[in-house]
């Protein structure tokens, strides 16, 4: 697997890929939810706006060291 060319628009449809499969296994509305909102309208911008500069902080964030796959729920 080369992911040497990683960048966060890739990253993103790897999620949105991931999240979809997840879907479909669960029918989640919550997902399916999440999904709409994720998704790319004919303008190249995700539904919902906000949804692009949450990912983009948090690639960022993942980016300085400060991300980690450890369950925290507040």
């Amino acid at each position: 697997m080369n992911t040497e060319n990683l960048t966060p628009e890739i990253a993103y449809l790897a999620m949105y890929e991931f999240l979809v499969e997840l879907y479909q296994r669960t029918e989640s509305d919550e997902l399916g939810s999440l999904l709409g909102n994720m998704s790319y309208l004919a303008d190249g911008e995700t539904a919902d706006p906000a949804v692009w500069k949450d990912w983009m902080r948090c690639v960022d964030k993942v980016l300085a060291g400060r991300g980690d796959a450890e369950l925290k729920l507040r």
